[in-house]
């Protein structure tokens, strides 16, 4: 299986960077703002959050402001990407019902569409830190792990609902709620360790996946500290895990797709 996934990934790869431009140019070609809205729309989105948390509840929390656009850039692009992996087979249904494409390509696709936009938020962040005047340490160069980490997990979890979404006619309304339960139990706008009691801060601190890599990217970035470095380890193994199993099930299942859409 590795072996036929490594020749798919090289074989379809300059297709999947070319769909994802494709998708980027045709996302704002009727817009008149054009690539501002993949700015625009991260800040608006932090700005209200500030004023609600910030001004509004008080909120004590240092840097505020960068501490909630790093809640929002990990978070948007772990809820586009596994909420637009759901229907992408359906939605792709014109190519998979006449190319042979390995549909995993396809959430690829969606994942380098989604990515492209979190590296425009990340430069945000780094010019909010100069801003901010936020002491920059070398641990700061724990984001990169801690990206392959989300890129590992997410992946993982979008193959399976990318199976199960062709099947399951509901699966995107309930993951829907899902998400938005996830939402408030992951911190991104507040902090889990300071605002829930123990031991539920821990419980929801290291075993929610997205509020462990949230929060251990504002150690880095804005604390200066290191992450925890072996649990970081076991999330990347189990999103690595996950993803051989999603894979595994999607080169078993692909060719029964077709006959569903």
């Amino acid at each position: 299986m590795f072996k036929r996934f490594m020749d798919d990934m090289k074989k379809y790869w300059k297709y999947a960077i070319y769909s994802s431009k494709a998708q980027l140019k045709s996302e704002i070609a009727n817009s008149y703002l054009n690539w501002l809205w993949w700015i625009l729309d991260p800040l608006c989105f932090m700005l209200i959050y500030v004023f609600m948390f910030g001004y509004v509840f008080k909120s004590s929390e240092q840097y505020f402001a960068v501490f909630v656009f790093i809640g929002i850039t990990l978070w948007d692009f772990f809820n586009k990407s596994l909420i637009q992996s759901v229907k992408v087979i359906k939605n792709n249904k014109a190519i998979v019902s006449k190319v042979y494409i390995p549909k995993f390509i396809l959430l690829i696709i969606k994942m380098c569409v989604n990515g492209f936009k979190m590296s425009i938020s990340l430069l945000i962040i780094v010019v909010m830190l100069f801003v901010w005047r936020v002491p920059v340490t070398w641990n700061i160069l724990y984001f990169i792990p801690i990206l392959l980490t989300l890129f590992m997990i997410v992946f993982g979890f979008g193959c399976f609902l990318l199976h199960y979404g062709v099947f399951v006619e509901d699966l995107s309304n309930v993951l829907n709620i899902v998400l938005r339960l996830l939402f408030y139990l992951t911190g991104v706008f507040w902090s889990i360790m300071d605002r829930l009691p123990a031991p539920y801060n821990a419980y929801i601190g290291k075993g929610n996946p997205i509020a462990f890599l949230l929060t251990s990217m504002r150690e880095c970035v804005l604390y200066g500290t290191a992450p925890n470095q072996k649990l970081l380890l076991a999330w990347f193994l189990i999103g690595l895990l996950i993803s051989i199993l999603g894979i595994r099930k999607i080169y078993k299942n692909e060719n029964s797709y077709v006959k569903v859409i």
